[in-house]
């Protein structure tokens, strides 16, 4: 089956400027372009317009129309038309020239739909310049039936080139995806196109853009589909131009698409891109699809490394509708603290632990670097001392310990089938937040009342255990294995499977909120550092 009126838009410049900050260099997004106008592309978006970046020739985001043309100029289009994207409100109509003076052919704007009115009345002033205007209906999976209705009567007003289904967060399955398109197609004026574009959290968009396609077959309206060279684009990536060419050149006759340009490009241009800053599908934006909420409330949970996926996943299933695709750090905050205060009764308790500890010597082992290149050091202590040993979210390989101090079910996780196998031989402590898999733990303690919410890490473990100590009556403590976090040394942690990109970018921070509260427990405890660290308590 041919259809004739299926096209199609490369977006690589644009949306794969999300990976890149927009810096392809000027020869790349020259040579992007020739390559796609000789691929015989439909529709070739260049770049954002977005008057709040100063021009720069080797980015694909400008500050408006003239410095478009100062990057692609002399160039030949071919078959193909250039466009733009504006996204409303960073690009106002001053910064437009008229398509009679402008490289563009056609302007694309995207907006939310709470400005979607706004957002037309401007597409219209852009169509009075004389472009093809396509319009952008973000986030759509936030639509309901009416309020698609309600926009397609605003579209159906300005009469744009195209209207486009765009799914911002990958979000779409078949089924609701065709059945926005025949909302849209049995409302939407006959002269103008639908356009769709996806994102492959699900690795659905190419495949949903032949899916589309094919349901299209008999229509007479233009359908525009959206992709991108070897699917670059923000987050989990688009469908590929290269796939949607192939699968064109057999079903429809509009154009022949030469592929092998395509590969060229992705060779010369794209694959050095995708080595240095990799895009395309992950765990994190399955999460994030499979939760219909904003990526970054994943990437939020993810790096507290506290969490495991389960409670991850519980914690996003939590977010209110309203909140879903609009990120608001205070708001998962609060869902955080909220999950993880999972209260308990722990004077008994505290009782039994303070009647096993309060009067010896503690020697708590944390999981720095020192605890592999200081052995000799934490092993004359132990020798000379002989206190009770405590670890911190790790069984330590080389010293025996008596306990093991719990606050991170992920870290949990990870070593509950070693803590099963030692069958008791280690007494378990662990904050409320982190639940057994099996049957209880040793000891629970209540996880609020020990964080400290004013940190950076409100939940750092050593400062929650040092608390303990001093609710136990612990007078004097010996530390190892506590380095302090540093952005230039090679590692902090002891094994690479506990480093987190956060404590390297915050690691002064970190520091200082540990050395106050440090400070303040030496007046209730006698505190030794016996392997090196940067706290200054040290």
């Amino acid at each position: 089956m041919t259809n004739s009126n299926v096209a199609l838009l490369d977006c690589t410049l644009r949306d794969g400027g999300y990976v890149n900050d927009w810096k392809f260099g000027q020869n790349t997004m020259v040579n992007v372009f020739e390559r796609l106008s000789s691929a015989n592309v439909d529709y070739i978006e260049v770049g954002f317009l977005d008057q709040r970046r100063p021009f720069d020739p080797d980015r694909s985001i400008m500050p408006d129309t003239a410095n478009a043309g100062l990057i692609y100029k002399n160039l030949d289009k071919r078959r193909s038309e250039a466009v733009a994207m504006i996204d409303y409100g960073t690009c106002d109509i001053t910064h437009i020239q008229p398509q009679a003076e402008s490289f563009l052919d056609g302007i694309r704007v995207i907006f939310k739909k709470h400005i979607m009115r706004e957002a037309l009345a401007f597409c219209k002033e852009l169509k009075q310049l004389g472009y093809k205007i396509f319009t952008q209906a973000v986030s759509i999976t936030s639509y309901s039936d009416g309020e698609l209705r309600a926009l397609v009567e605003l579209v159906n007003d300005v009469k744009p080139f195209a209207v486009s289904i765009v799914d911002t967060y990958g979000l779409l399955h078949k089924n609701k995806l065709l059945h926005y398109y025949e909302v849209m197609n049995a409302h939407l004026d006959e002269q103008t196109g639908i356009g769709y574009h996806s994102h492959n959290n699900f690795q659905l968009g190419y495949a949903n853009c032949i899916e589309l396609a094919g349901r299209h077959a008999a229509s007479k309206r233009l359908l525009l589909l959206d992709g991108s060279i070897f699917g670059m684009g923000k987050g989990a990536g688009n469908a590929p131009t290269e796939l949607l060419a192939m699968y064109m050149n057999d079903h429809q006759s509009r154009r022949r698409y030469d592929i092998s340009q395509m590969l060229e490009a992705i060779d010369v241009s794209i694959l050095e891109i995708f080595r240095q800053s990799p895009w395309g599908y992950s765990m994190k934006f399955f999460i994030a699809a499979s939760n219909d909420c904003h990526p970054e409330y994943v990437s939020y949970l993810l790096e507290k490394r506290t969490l495991s996926v389960k409670s991850i996943n519980e914690v996003l299933k939590a977010i209110g509708k309203e909140h879903k695709l609009l990120f608001n750090k205070g708001y998962i905050e609060h869902l955080y603290i909220d999950y993880q205060m999972n209260t308990c009764n722990d004077a008994a308790d505290y009782a039994a632990l303070s009647a096993q500890l309060s009067n010896k010597k503690i020697l708590i082992i944390g999981p720095g670097v020192s605890v592999n290149t200081e052995v000799g050091s934490i092993e004359k202590y132990i020798k000379e001392q002989n206190p009770v040993a405590i670890a911190i979210n790790f069984i330590p390989e080389k010293f025996g310990v008596k306990y093991l101090f719990l606050t991170n079910s992920k870290r949990y996780v990870r070593q509950a089938t070693q803590i099963n196998r030692l069958g008791g031989s280690i007494k378990t402590i662990a904050t409320s937040n982190v639940t057994k898999s099996a049957g209880q733990f040793d000891y629970s303690l209540d996880y609020e009342t020990l964080i400290d919410r004013s940190a950076v890490f409100m939940d750092n473990s050593f400062i929650m255990l040092m608390k303990a100590m001093v609710k136990l009556g612990v007078t004097e403590v010996a530390l190892a294995g506590f380095d302090g976090y540093s952005c230039s040394r090679e590692a902090n942690y002891y094994s690479s499977e506990m480093e987190y990109q956060s404590a390297r970018q915050k690691s002064a921070e970190i520091n200082a909120d540990v050395n106050k509260n440090l400070q303040e427990l030496k007046k209730m405890m006698a505190i030794k550092f016996i392997t090196g660290t940067l706290y200054e308590a040290g």
